[in-house]
């Protein structure tokens, strides 16, 4: 017996999976900015010795990134969407 307010199997695999997929890609996005926000703001040679305001610029570095990066995977990938992951 199924219950109609419950959703079956294949849905929630499926929805599990795409959550996976573009959760795995926002992070590795947003790492990936965010050592290049710390390399920009304190520069490559001191980048593990970085001040307050540099990782303060570093953070609005990451996440200006990370907006970017959202508004192209809208441009380029599913309209509805800020990942880049095809059906996501």
């Amino acid at each position: 017996m199924t219950n109609p307010l419950l959703p079956d199997t294949e849905t929630v695999v499926k929805t599990a999976t795409t959550y996976a997929r573009d959760l795995a890609e926002r992070t590795l996005a947003t790492a990936v900015v965010a050592a290049g926000g710390v390399a920009i703001a304190a520069g490559p040679a001191d980048m593990f010795h970085a001040s307050f305001w540099e990782t303060m610029a570093a953070a609005g570095i990451a996440a200006g990134g990370t907006l970017l990066k959202g508004m192209l995977a809208r441009a380029f990938g599913t309209r509805n969407s800020a990942s880049l992951a095809r059906g996501v």
